[in-house]
């Protein structure tokens, strides 16, 4: 698979609706997990969208969730960039490159889901987040 760039929306509870949206629009697959299936934080969070994937037949990737309790959700600042695969080694290279002078939110480590995973704000206030899966 090697990596794949793509963006990430973070949604205020709608993150359902918006994916179902753009599939009408784009067409493709659509993948969808809740936070009930990972151990929702609280019980009105069972079906809030914890990870949504789109892709298109065309090669389009739009991954989307609803924003976890506790974090601000701020709209215009909703959009972060993703970068995933099963290349460990240049997924590494990029996080240390890209975290570099900037703030970690996650460490990059194995997560609940099984894969290991990262989010930093590079030096520009770019939200960068690294999930590398496992082979």
């Amino acid at each position: 698979m090697g990596s794949r760039l793509n963006p990430y929306i973070s949604f205020a509870g709608d993150a359902r609706q918006a994916l179902e949206f753009y599939r009408a629009a784009l067409g493709g697959t659509l993948a969808l997990n809740t936070y009930e299936q990972y151990g929702a934080p609280t019980p009105d969070y069972n079906d809030k969208i914890m990870h949504g994937m789109l892709e298109t037949d065309d090669g389009f990737a739009l991954m989307a969730a609803d924003t976890p309790p506790g974090m601000d959700h701020r709209p215009g600042n909703n959009i972060s960039v993703s970068l995933s695969g099963d290349d460990a080694g240049a997924l590494r290279g990029y996080w240390a490159k890209l975290s570099e002078g900037g703030t970690v939110a996650v460490p990059l480590e194995k997560q609940m889901w099984g894969d290991e995973f990262g989010m930093c704000v590079d030096r520009f206030g770019i939200t960068w987040m690294v999930n590398i899966t496992e082979e």
